[in-house]
């Protein structure tokens, strides 16, 4: 069992900067692959990023890339998304997910964290 705990969301204007924070528990993380989704009001979740907790390399979509960077510190469980040059169309309900690698259908996910970016 995994459990994710999503904060650092708020108010920020166009052009700011936020940084979430995930922190997970769990026994087995490294089996793990950690994720960053969305979800604004009257829209799909999507996808935002990921990154494993060891090795692998990162993903990014392209409504994000070269504004978000994901990370990870291993020794505190916890994983990042870096948040810069933010938009409007960021707004959204941020929310962390832990997918297993080799069991793709055991999915965790946590409470999220609502960002708002005003224009």
């Amino acid at each position: 069992q995994v459990q994710l705990v999503e904060s650092g969301g708020g108010l920020v204007q166009a052009g700011g900067s936020l940084r979430l924070s995930c922190a997970a528990s769990g026994r087995t993380l490294s089996t793990y692959t950690m994720g960053w989704f969305r979800q604004a009001p009257g829209k799909e979740r999507e996808f935002v990023a990921t990154i494993p907790w060891s090795g692998g390399s990162t993903s990014y979509a392209d409504s994000v890339k070269g504004r978000f960077t994901v990370s990870r510190d291993n020794a505190k469980n916890t994983v990042y998304l870096q948040m810069n040059s933010l938009k409007p169309e960021d707004t959204a309900v941020y929310y962390c997910q832990a997918r297993r690698i080799l069991m793709s259908r055991m999915i965790y996910w946590g409470q999220g964290t609502q960002v708002t970016v005003s224009s």
